[in-house]
């Protein structure tokens, strides 16, 4: 029989690789350190936890890298996405789920799958030297013990950077007198997706009365030795953005387009703050793009000063936690194997790659990987101009390793078109149809290959 695929880390990319590997066959030990040692973001023990936000993001996969991401996942049977659409929010155009329902689902059915086995518990320090094929999925917030039996196997310090969390409220605590549900340009095929998101407008007194507070209120202190690590730039606190300058909100998460006061039409709001459902009942709200390190006590008296938010009763403050990734560019080779040590590859954030949908992805080639060395099967690279293929090839040499940050799915990974197509696409949606449609055709001849083989 062949070796169990031991997967190390229960959450987006982990449960996606123990997915993939167990689909095609392969025994796997997927190994979940919580309860039994929690981190300071989890909330609850079940596998892929959402902690920041409940958004996969854009779901247009015409002209969007990350929606182009999600259809590749999607055509490759990925669990992650097959359950969150089965546990989709309206949420305009982006992919909104109910997080505890979604966890829930991705953690029945692993659990119920054959050929897969969960341990809770935590694997401390390197693998055991007889576990011969190794996913280290474990995140941002990997546990101290293996960070640093890591860190001393390859010789190199691990990168971080802060990622924050935003608050949610209870909707039923939000004032619609001043409030009105719609997504930004009516965007949606349904009603309930073209009203989404509850909006709070803005005048322009109120606009730079918060962005004072924002400014002047008490924010978390970091250690000594967290004083140089960086924000990743795709999840900076609201009050960051603000001290970049005052107006870099209104072009940022409360930009005032595409939206129409339904209260007084007449009245063009100077920013709006958007509210995005948080389950599928509908009684949580997360407030986007409200990442913050804020004092809890600061969260409540700011917040409220928002029209709309004066009563506003919050489920969950915002946070900012401290996430570690590797230095991919040196430390892997092209299947995300680590080169000191070759039976463990690695996937997900503590790759480099960010956003939910990204850290999946890197789960689920590792998974086919993985699955390919134990039953001996082709490992064959996933095309360079798809989404996947961009993305693994960045985090395993593309990228300059003495300037590697988290890097989300966009199309300046992707290889340049030819330029008879370039010029026949003049518009930036055009362009990005090409990128889109050139991707889909390669992923889908990728796919046939890897079922003729198996």
């Amino acid at each position: 029989m062949a070796e169990p695929i031991h997967i190390i880390g229960g959450g987006m990319a982990g449960s996606e690789a123990a997915w993939q590997a167990a689909e095609r066959g392969a025994q796997v030990v997927l190994h979940e350190m919580r309860p039994h040692r929690e981190t300071h973001a989890h909330q609850t023990e079940g596998l892929a936890e959402l902690v920041c936000s409940n958004s996969f993001r854009s779901d247009d996969h015409e002209t969007n890298a990350v929606g182009l991401l999600h259809h590749e996942m999607r055509e490759a049977g990925s669990l992650i996405m097959r359950m969150a659409d089965a546990n989709a929010l309206p949420a305009g155009g982006a992919l909104a789920v109910d997080r505890d329902a979604f966890s829930q689902a991705v953690t029945e059915t692993l659990t119920a799958h054959p050929n897969v086995t969960l341990e809770r518990g935590e694997v401390e320090g390197l693998p055991p030297a007889d576990w011969k094929n190794v996913v280290v999925a474990t995140g941002p917030l990997t546990s101290p013990a293996l960070a640093d039996a890591i860190g001393a196997l390859t010789g190199a310090e691990s990168l971080a950077f802060f990622d924050a969390i935003a608050p949610i409220v209870h909707a039923d605590s939000v004032d619609l007198s001043k409030a009105w549900f719609q997504s930004r340009y009516d965007k949606g095929d349904t009603e309930a997706e073209r009203t989404a998101y509850l909006n709070c407008p803005m005048d322009r007194d109120q606009y730079e009365a918060f962005i004072d507070a924002l400014l002047d209120a008490p924010k978390t202190e970091f250690k000594e030795w967290e004083q140089d690590t960086p924000y990743f730039e795709g999840c900076l606190p609201i009050e960051v953005m603000a001290e970049r300058g005052r107006e870099t909100l209104r072009y940022g998460p409360l930009k005032p387009v595409g939206l129409t006061n339904e209260h007084d039409p007449t009245v063009k709001a100077h920013a709006v703050v958007q509210l995005r459902r948080e389950n599928a009942l509908g009684t949580l709200m997360n407030l986007v793009g409200f990442q913050t390190k804020m004092r809890y006590g600061a969260q409540t008296e700011v917040f409220r000063t928002i029209p709309g938010l004066e009563n506003a009763e919050f489920a969950r403050l915002g946070g900012i936690h401290r996430n570690t990734f590797i230095n991919s560019p040196v430390l892997l080779d092209s299947t995300m194997r680590l080169k000191a040590d070759p039976r463990l590859r690695f996937a997900g954030q503590i790759t480099g790659v960010e956003g939910y949908v990204e850290s999946a992805a890197m789960g689920l080639l590792a998974g086919r990987f993985a699955a390919a060395d134990s039953l001996g099967g082709i490992q064959e690279l996933a095309p360079l101009d798809t989404s996947h293929g961009a993305l693994l090839n960045h985090i395993t040499g593309g990228a300059n390793a003495e300037t590697f940050q988290p890097m989300n799915a966009n199309f300046g990974l992707f290889p340049p078109l030819d330029d008879g197509v370039r010029k026949g696409r003049r518009g930036k949606k055009d362009r990005q149809r090409a990128y889109t449609d050139r991707a889909k055709a390669s992923w889908t001849a990728w796919l046939e290959t890897r079922r003729e083989a198996a």
